[in-house]
């Protein structure tokens, strides 16, 4: 009898020893957990997108990483959340171009003005410097998710801007932390006037503001269209965002999801980037019908803008302390004058 109960304990041993180790949560499967955090309210294409990102992330892991997402800025503001990812508070973060810009000060030549002209410049100059971008993103603490084209920075004005001349007239507004476009402009002679958002509309209806330069989306959301009835036709600079991590959360990720969670975020990037061009034609129709008047320059008057900033070029990057890149800017002015002969 005690050799039948021996026997029936060898049995049933390596059942007990896999509950017991199934129970333990040293052996439970692990579970990672990616804070990421956004300034985009939900209910726009950035916060659906990084919703689904999140959702497809966890179904692609078998629920292994659950990226838990923070929108409408409840994380903080660009500087406080890009603190809080360098101390892995958080492990992952969408910026703007200012927020790309104090991670890697080389992405701010992306925003010399009237530099990039249109979304097919913008795609080339993204094809052939988006590897050396990651890389060095890389070696400052960050891998890159995504990268965003979000749209185009517009001139809004009370009075039609048609030449540099009569945008200097005019008294322009920009964001009070946006110091090195601030800089830029001050050099080529136009009167800026930094702005807290809050205080826009306040300084346009007061007219202690003439223009602002913004994105049409953010133009039609803040009712700016309202005061500054006409539309510059020229592209300013590209308005950019991207998605990041940071090097220890992504280390933390098993290698083999790693190909699968890169190739998400290039769909999720393409369809963003989709969605916001979408969301950008919408605002300006939305806004023309509302009275927006779109002042079309000529092919002759955009050559005026792009030669007038040509003057100030060696002002802007050719000093030890130039407000954009040297290094950068001549990349991507050399890659757009090989496209624009080429076309």
């Amino acid at each position: 009898m005690k050799n039948l109960i021996d026997k029936r304990r060898v049995r049933f041993l390596p059942v007990v020893l896999l509950l017991l180790l199934i129970a333990n949560p040293l052996f439970a499967q692990r579970r990672i957990t990616i804070k990421l955090a956004s300034l985009v309210p939900e209910n726009t294409a950035w916060g659906a997108a990084i919703n689904r990102l999140a959702a497809e992330w966890n179904r692609a892991t078998n629920g292994e990483v659950v990226v838990t997402v923070y929108h409408s800025g409840t994380a903080g503001d660009e500087p406080e959340v890009l603190r809080k990812l360098r101390l892995n508070q958080i492990q992952a973060a969408v910026f703007t171009s200012m927020g790309m810009n104090a991670v890697m000060p080389e992405v701010m030549a992306f925003s010399y003005p009237f530099l990039i002209r249109n979304d097919a410049e913008f795609a080339e100059v993204m094809r052939r410097l988006k590897p050396d971008l990651d890389t060095r993103i890389q070696q400052n603490g960050f891998v890159t998710l995504a990268w965003v084209h979000a749209g185009w920075i517009k001139l809004f004005s009370r009075n039609p801007v048609i030449t540099p001349a009569d945008l200097r007239r005019q008294k322009l507004a920009t964001g009070a932390d946006d110091q090195q476009m601030i800089q830029a402009f001050r050099i080529m002679g136009y009167q800026m006037v930094p702005v807290e958002l809050s205080q826009l509309l306040i300084l346009l209806n007061n007219n202690s503001l003439d223009a602002v330069y913004q994105s049409p989306v953010y133009a039609a959301a803040n009712q700016v269209f309202g005061i500054c009835r006409n539309m510059s036709s020229v592209n300013v600079a590209p308005f950019m965002g991207g998605i990041l991590m940071n090097n220890a959360a992504w280390r933390s990720i098993p290698d083999r999801y790693k190909p699968q969670l890169l190739d998400i975020c290039a769909s999720i990037e393409r369809d963003i980037g989709a969605s916001i061009a979408t969301l950008e034609r919408d605002a300006i129709a939305t806004m023309v019908r509302y009275g927006l008047q779109i002042n079309e320059l000529t092919p002759e008057q955009l050559e005026v803008w792009y030669d007038d900033t040509a003057r100030f070029e060696n002002n802007l990057v050719g000093t030890s302390n130039a407000v954009f890149n040297r290094d950068y800017y001549l990349r991507i002015r050399n890659i757009l004058t090989e496209y624009r002969r080429g076309r």
